[in-house]
């Protein structure tokens, strides 16, 4: 779920199949609006200007469903930070 404005109609959600999938999500919202700034430069940024773009947002959060409540369950900016860092970690390890 993401509200990028202040206003209430900007509010918009995604559905991914997985947890990987919305991060590598997150990271496409944020490299098109590098592509959207300077379309004819190189995509390059870092964890901290990721954390600045989703701080910037008026809100984030993910549903994720546990299949053993069989419910959904809220997560918000901090943890969606915390998971990006470490599946970036793994990214690079590749």
């Amino acid at each position: 779920l993401m509200q990028p404005s202040q206003n209430r109609a900007s509010r918009t959600f995604m559905d991914y199949n997985s947890i990987n999938h919305a991060l590598d999500g997150i990271c496409g919202l944020y490299e098109r609006k590098i592509r959207d700034i300077n379309p004819m430069g190189n995509i390059t940024y870092d964890i901290s200007d990721l954390y600045n773009f989703i701080d910037g947002l008026a809100d984030i959060s993910a549903l994720v469903y546990d299949h053993s409540i069989q419910a959904f369950l809220p997560y918000d900016r901090q943890w969606i930070k915390q998971k990006l860092l470490q599946h970036l970690k793994k990214l690079a390890q590749r």
